[in-house]
């Protein structure tokens, strides 16, 4: 499985997908899901297929967005000013690579300039530079030559970096790790639900434009109309320096995250404890989280109609939304386990009992 898993991390993480520009994403899921269920797409992007069965709706759902940014302005000398797409804190972002994805479908590279330490004063040197500060060089010379190569105003504009094994085996780094991670289990475990038999009608989806207010997920939940739903995540570890020892809830190595809250979603009580009973019964290690900040699909899917019972399921990893996140593949691989044998046990039974008040 490991190397599967790690071609299919590849293609998702080096995928371009700011939100609203989800194309590339949306293609490896479909292309990885050929034949396993038909297809369907919201106005908006969000994909879903159907796997079939018999039973309660049942969505096993990740974003497909990254957070990114878009061409706002082309100056005169040829650099381009960047509006950020998603959450950002600017430290990250002075001197890193990013590629500009044309409307023709060419990627190209450039570098978020920064003033050599040679130029700065000392009181430059305390302050963070705002992102209406930075500027992207293409190595253009000019406005002229930036629109020969056929980047114009709202091109989307991501983090270039690669998915490369570390020193450590297993270990990975890679952008957009929030959450190709949670877009690459989706496929996996639906390529394992499609195989079997199920007491439920398995839905797989890739939602849009999550970053900017969980967007797609609104649009998603009415074309599924789900009666249950499973949402996979690329989390935010709190297992480096500058934590409190001894209180991570996301830790690499130590198995998938079962969320219970969040600012945006409380989880359905008794999916979180179907969750919990069915990752101590089937041997999978797993971490209990309740966060102070940060929000998922959750949010928008559990007030679909009249309410989804939700939980959430994660890939701790360690600097998201950066251009290097870094993330360990067993617990990647616990996350892919955990929700194939989650979904086994919603049948209508299982999820009738979810909403019994």
């Amino acid at each position: 499985m490991a190397k599967r898993s790690e071609g299919l991390l590849k293609r998702m993480t080096e995928a371009h997908g700011v939100p609203g520009f989800e194309g590339e994403v949306r293609e490896v899921f479909r292309g990885e899901l050929e034949g396993a269920g038909d297809f369907a797409t919201d106005r908006n992007g969000s994909i879903m297929c159907d796997l079939g069965g018999e039973g309660p709706r049942v969505l096993l759902a990740a974003h497909m967005d990254e957070v990114g940014f878009r061409v706002q302005a082309v100056t005169e000398p040829g650099f381009l000013k960047l509006v950020p797409v998603g959450g950002w804190w600017p430290h990250v972002v002075l001197g890193q690579q990013v590629e500009v994805l044309t409307a023709g479908g060419m990627r190209v590279t450039g570098v978020v300039g920064s003033k050599p330490p040679h130029f700065l004063s000392d009181e430059e040197r305390k302050k963070v530079v705002p992102l209406d500060k930075m500027f992207v060089d293409i190595g253009a010379g000019s406005r002229a030559e930036v629109e020969e190569w056929g980047v114009r105003i709202g091109d989307p504009v991501a983090p270039r970096t690669s998915f490369e094994e570390m020193a450590r085996k297993g270990r990975f780094v890679a952008k957009a790790f929030d959450n190709r991670a949670g877009m690459a289990a989706v496929v996996e475990a639906g390529r394992r639900l499609a195989r079997i038999k199920r007491g439920n009608r398995a839905l797989l989806a890739g939602t849009v434009q999550e970053e900017v207010g969980l967007r797609g997920a609104q649009t998603l939940a009415a074309l599924a109309e789900p009666d249950a739903a499973v949402v996979l995540e690329g989390t935010p570890a709190d297992d480096t320096p500058g934590f409190s020892e001894g209180l991570a809830q996301g830790a690499l190595g130590e198995g998938v995250q079962i969320r219970l809250h969040d600012p945006s979603a409380v989880m359905s009580p008794a999916l979180v404890r179907l969750a919990v009973e069915t990752a101590e019964k089937e041997g999978i290690r797993h971490q209990l989280a309740v966060r102070k900040g940060g929000g998922t699909d959750a949010g928008r899917l559990q007030l679909a109609g009249r309410g989804v019972p939700c939980v959430v399921l994660g890939v701790p990893a360690r600097y998201i939304h950066s251009h290097n996140s870094v993330m360990d593949l067993a617990d990647y691989e616990a996350m892919v386990a955990l929700s194939v044998a989650l979904l086994r046990r919603l049948d209508g039974d299982a999820v009738r009992k979810l909403a019994e008040f």
